[in-house]
């Protein structure tokens, strides 16, 4: 195979652009491997540890690197899938700046910044200088720069969602990984971006829609950021007379801070889906908002494939442990702390115990998150190639009974996602596939066909994230659940 780099000078693409490319030279006949990266310094030294020999460029520059018999041939397949479908006749230019997009296009309200992390906050306080609401899709962003961010977004009556905010719905447009649902009463407030995605499609399955979904990046809930962006989506949506109720999501946030988002709510009620304290799921939080809306609350307890039952009487006795691998990092969260509760101590790259870090001792239940970066280096994130996780299926020990997954439909993920992992799963000898898909029948895959895939190939397929992790930690202790 020969390594072969390509420069596309002054390029700047958006991550999910590289993420196509990179899966469509991969899909290319006779690859081995390719990326498609911005020349930061951080992705360009990611390739010289693949053993390329990293070009001179500059972060605005797009590099494609491949290893493949014919790598031109690779090259073409890559910029094809990154610069979509092309009308006859000239090109349309690019706008080069934020004063040229707006010229473009004067009504516009949302500026997405996608930009490597030393450049994003410049751009990110000239969209909120204009008058911009700013979903930061940039991680890489310092807690300092967060900090100035969000206080120039309070001082501006604006919305900074991030840094690292992949998910929102504004005024019925989703943005970045976002799924297709109705519009309705309740309003979400989020730092989990596929906590976000998991209440809003359990909602719209209830016949319940969303006023508007916030993103508020993973750090606003801590001490140190004080709850600065969640303070002040909560006083929009307050002021929202769409809104009828508000949703937190989050990860265990500071105390203090909690206490003050919550009293930002003035005349709408709030719950919340707090994962990891008290017991509380994602799930929980939907249900909860819908009994004080007053509408039917569905049970959320159908599965499709075979029963616990039976999938658990199938399981060799050595088999006890159970392997979580997740494209979603609240989703994964959300799982370590169903399984903790039922089975005692989880591993994982985003422990809920300090002491569960990997690597694991033998015999341990393990959940990752395979969208962190250590996994995603130089190869695309779980959700836009469903295949970046098949290298570790297979790797699953001869204790794992339950592989654990989830399946993420909507805006920016993969077109099939359970079209490329179905026959491999239904190849997998050894453990039971338990699977929860995420989506609405609206997002594009199609979320029965998706769902109807998997347990054709013999999934456990759950409605839920955290009935997923019941299901699996049932299985892994014999049944009846």
């Amino acid at each position: 195979m020969k390594p072969a780099v390509r420069v596309l000078r002054d390029t700047y693409l958006d991550s999910v652009l590289q993420l196509l490319g990179a899966r469509a030279m991969r899909g290319a006949d006779g690859v081995e491997w390719a990326t498609a990266v911005m020349a930061t310094a951080a992705n360009l030294d990611a390739l010289r540890q693949e053993g390329f020999d990293p070009p001179v460029a500059s972060p605005y520059d797009l590099v494609l690197a491949v290893r493949a018999s014919d790598p031109e041939a690779a090259f073409a397949e890559g910029e094809r899938a990154m610069s979509g479908p092309r009308e006859s006749g000239p090109a349309e230019q690019h706008p080069r700046s934020l004063a040229e997009a707006l010229e473009r296009r004067p009504g516009s309200t949302v500026a997405v910044v996608s930009v490597p992390g030393d450049y994003a906050a410049l751009h990110a306080h000239k969209a909120l200088g204009r008058g911009l609401d700013v979903l930061l899709f940039s991680d890489n962003v310092s807690v300092a720069d967060e900090i100035a961010l969000k206080d120039h977004a309070v001082r501006r009556g604006r919305l900074l969602m991030g840094p690292g905010a992949g998910t929102a719905v504004i005024d019925g447009v989703g943005l970045g990984f976002a799924n297709v649902v109705r519009p309705g009463p309740v309003g979400i407030v989020a730092a989990a971006g596929t906590g976000a995605q998991e209440v809003m499609c359990l909602l719209d399955r209830a016949g319940v829609g969303v006023s508007q979904v916030v993103g508020l990046g993973g750090r606003d809930l801590t001490a140190e950021v004080g709850g600065r962006m969640a303070a002040q989506a909560v006083r929009r949506l307050d002021e929202d007379p769409s809104t009828e109720l508000i949703l937190l999501v989050s990860k265990p946030p500071d105390e203090r801070v909690m206490r003050r988002v919550m009293a930002a709510a003035r005349t709408t009620a709030m719950v919340t889906a707090l994962l990891g304290v008290a017991g509380e799921t994602l799930e929980g939080g939907v249900v909860r908002a819908l009994e004080l809306l007053g509408r039917p609350v569905p049970s959320f307890d159908r599965r499709h494939g075979p029963s616990v039952d039976v999938a658990a009487s199938r399981r060799a006795p050595g088999r006890t442990t159970v392997r979580g691998l997740f494209s979603g990092g609240s989703l994964c969260y959300e799982a370590i702390a169903v399984l903790s509760g039922i089975l005692g101590p989880v591993w994982s790259n985003t422990p809920i115990d300090p002491e569960c870090r990997l690597p694991a001792p033998p015999g341990s239940h393990v959940c990752l998150d395979v969208g962190e970066e250590e996994y995603t280096r130089g190869r695309p994130h779980p959700m836009i190639d469903p295949g970046a996780r098949l290298e570790l299926l297979h790797e699953s020990g001869p204790d794992v009974a339950v592989v654990l997954l989830d399946v993420v439909l909507g805006h920016g993920a993969h077109p099939d996602p359970a079209g490329i992992l179905a026959p491999e799963l239904a190849r997998l000898d050894g453990p039971q596939v338990v699977a929860h898909v995420l989506g609405t029948a609206r997002d594009p895959q199609g979320y029965d066909e998706q769902v109807r895939a998997l347990a054709e190939a013999g999934c456990v397929v759950t409605e839920t994230a955290a009935d997923a992790a019941r299901a699996a930690a049932a299985i892994a202790r014999g049944g009846s659940a």
